[in-house]
């Protein structure tokens, strides 16, 4: 474990005051050292997140703004992880667009908000899986390159990134999960790379994740009962 990160995840910090200041001001300094480009990214991905809770088409020009400028912000730090992952955002944003507004001959969206089967879920463990074995060794590999990536934590936060970003261009009501799973890994590796108002980022849309999580679950029950509804009127 990166000796940052494992300090962070110690027992005892959390209870310790001189820890509790360490990081009020490794706070304060991180939101005052916080460059316009940042404060833009983070702003543009909340909005971002609100937009795809209320499955909103916005969600994905908005998130563009987003990733195209975290994925500088990486690449002038040397983090591989987070701009690997942040391109890969930017392809699916694209592939998401144009799920989202496809339409039937009815014009009809198309793709809708929908639970996963128990094969979609073996599915998305499997995808989750591959992409973590592969970015764990890349970035291993690559450790003397990229000094700041922490290969362990980065794997696992990009490739819980690349399944929920996955499953939110076919709207599945499980892609939150893997946001949620994102969010919480996201919080202290950002911390100890000196994005502190990114990690706060992160903490704004793991709420925002638990919010998204219950309103595409009430989503996806209506749009189930929708053919069940219309079938009763034709038989009926």
């Amino acid at each position: 474990m990166h000796p940052s990160l494992a300090y962070i995840f110690e027992a005892n910090y959390f209870l310790n005051p001189n820890s509790l200041q360490d990081i009020f001001q490794q706070f304060l300094d991180g939101l005052i050292k916080t460059s316009l480009l940042e404060f833009i990214a983070v702003i543009t991905g909340i909005t971002s997140v609100w937009f795809s809770r209320k499955e909103n088409i916005l969600v994905f020009p908005v998130g563009l703004i987003n990733t195209t400028i975290y994925i500088y912000l990486s690449l002038k730090e040397h983090l591989l992880g987070e701009a690997t992952v942040n391109l890969y955002y930017t392809i699916m944003s694209i592939y998401g667009w144009m799920l989202w507004t496809r339409k039937d001959a009815r014009q009809n969206h198309i793709v809708h908000i929908k639970k996963s089967t128990t094969k979609e879920w073996q599915q998305q463990i499997l995808f989750f899986a591959a992409f973590y074995i592969a970015l764990y060794v890349t970035l291993r590999l690559l450790k003397n390159e990229f000094p700041g990536a922490i290969p362990w934590a980065d794997a696992f936060a990009s490739a819980t990134a690349f399944t929920a970003m996955w499953l939110m261009a076919r709207k599945k009501v499980e892609s939150w999960y893997w946001w949620i799973a994102t969010n919480i890994a996201s919080i202290p590796l950002y911390f100890v790379k000196q994005y502190v108002f990114t990690s706060v980022y992160y903490f704004i849309l793991l709420i925002f994740a638990f919010w998204g999580l219950a309103e595409w679950r009430k989503r996806a029950t209506k749009h189930a009962t929708i053919p069940f509804e219309m079938n009763t009127v034709r038989t009926g």
